[in-house]
């Protein structure tokens, strides 16, 4: 696909001198799925804060689940998310007892109709759960708040570790959208990252998904990894697009083995460089939208007629710790270990030792390790920095309405962006917008707009 072309010298997005002179493949920058993100959290945040801010949610209203199952058969060595490994089914069990009773705990606080419009499964490996254990999870979470009408309940898929019996019960508890973790199919680079994963497995869940009635697919992807290039990505691409996804999600590999020490496993002289790592994306996004899938935010790709792209379209698109979603609710409770919530009053994070987790639990109180009350300027900077990753473009004016202040003072903060990323941006009549062709550098735009300290060395690649 092409873009306008008309920052970097006229050639468009792919002028690797101008994309270099602005600190593109030195710059290590969040993800922003939040905002502070999540180095920020501390403490403050209590179980009684978190009691005070569930009992503020309306009557009646509608919110999103999301359940943390942190176990694996196998560590892939590549995964920075907090999971551990067990050749067991015992802890698992004793994992979803634990669940269920901090679902009772927050069922004692949530007030009256209160339902669940989006609930999602993730890890770890969700689909490590044996049959009975889904079943009886998916009842606790309804006790607790029962599942809306037209709910979307979604779970992260191992091919490696899904059946018919667990593919039965997903289905038989409503399950309506299923995401499968690909990372790459070529054997080498599987066998480099430590997730074994052939085309025939993957396309097997697909099927078995397909014919039980989960329609809407979404396919993780990686760029960046080991041994990784433009002819290997290719193919993996072209694999992925037999499997028919709706959505795509095409993240790039952060190597951060200070933070997950598996990942020095990893053999860092064949991760390729950030100049190859922008070529590897943009392989990648022109099959994909060459393929029917539409551009999405920094890094997903959905099909027209998906929810995902017509959120987009509309203009109600977010983003939150799952990445880009329809999902507009105000309250998005996590439970499980080091699951986060979000409440209008700010975030709250679970214990991330499983093992702590489930002390505070049995215990009666629930886990909260840390978080962030919402003060000063935060939920304002926070939706110009939604706005700028989902639509490339903050009218500033809008949201300076939105919550009361002067306009002015948002064109204040934007003071020197141009300066600092010379031709990457453009404010007209209130609206900053990113440049089509400068939109590798949406995520170091965003930072412009983050008010808090950063250590560099706890993010990834702004590429």
């Amino acid at each position: 696909m092409s873009r306008a072309k008309g920052i970097f010298n006229g050639s468009g997005m792919n002028d690797i001198v101008q994309l270099r002179k602005l600190g593109l493949f030195d710059a290590r920058v969040p993800r922003y799925t939040s905002y502070p993100t999540a180095p920020h959290f501390a403490g403050g945040v209590t179980s009684q804060t978190v009691i005070g801010w569930i009992r503020a949610i309306p009557e009646g209203a509608r919110i999103s689940l999301y359940v943390h199952v942190p176990f694996c058969r196998r560590l892939c060595w590549f995964c920075a998310c907090r999971t551990q490994g067990t050749t067991s089914a015992s802890p698992v069990e004793a994992y979803v007892e634990t669940v269920t009773k901090e679902l009772r705990l927050l069922a004692d606080v949530l007030p009256e109709g209160v339902e669940i419009g989006h609930l999602h499964w993730g890890g770890g490996t969700p689909t490590l759960l044996e049959p009975d254990m889904i079943r009886r999870l998916a009842q606790a979470i309804f006790a607790t708040a029962p599942l809306a009408a037209d709910a979307q309940f979604s779970v992260e898929i191992d091919p490696n570790e899904i059946d018919d019996a667990r593919m039965d019960a997903l289905a038989e508890v409503g399950l309506n959208r299923a995401s499968i973790g690909v990372q790459d199919f070529d054997p080498l680079i599987q066998e480099v990252i430590g997730r074994p994963q052939t085309y025939e497995v993957t396309k097997a869940a697909v099927d078995g998904l397909r014919a039980r009635g989960i329609a809407s697919l979404n396919v993780d992807l990686l760029y960046g990894l080991p041994h990784q290039t433009v002819t290997r990505m290719r193919r993996s691409v072209e694999q992925v697009l037999t499997l028919d996804p709706d959505r795509i999600a095409l993240f790039g590999y952060a190597h951060v083995p200070w933070m997950a020490r598996r990942q020095n496993l990893i053999p860092v002289e064949a991760l390729p460089s950030p100049e190859d790592r922008l070529h590897l994306f943009e392989t990648a996004r022109d099959m994909f939208v060459a393929s029917g899938h539409q551009e999405i935010g920094i890094d997903h790709f959905a099909k027209p007629g998906d929810g995902l792209s017509i959120a987009h379209r509309d203009g109600t698109m977010r983003r939150n710790f799952q990445g880009y979603t329809e999902d507009t609710s105000e309250v998005l409770i996590g439970v499980g270990a080091s699951s986060i919530s979000r409440y209008p009053q700010g975030y709250a994070q679970n214990d991330p030792a499983t093992s702590k987790y489930q002390m505070a639990v049995r215990s009666g109180v629930l886990p909260i390790s840390r978080g962030h009350a919402f003060g000063g300027d935060d939920t304002l900077r926070g939706r110009i920095i939604e706005a700028l990753l989902c639509d490339f473009r903050a009218d500033l004016t809008a949201i300076a309405t939105r919550f009361g202040v002067a306009p002015a003072s948002l064109f204040a903060m934007a003071e020197g962006l141009d300066q600092a990323m010379p031709g990457a941006t453009s404010l007209t009549g209130g609206v900053l917008a990113i440049r089509d062709d400068a939109r590798p550098l949406a995520r170091m735009v965003a930072r412009y707009f983050d008010a808090y300290e950063m250590n560099e060395a706890g993010h990834s690649q702004a590429v």
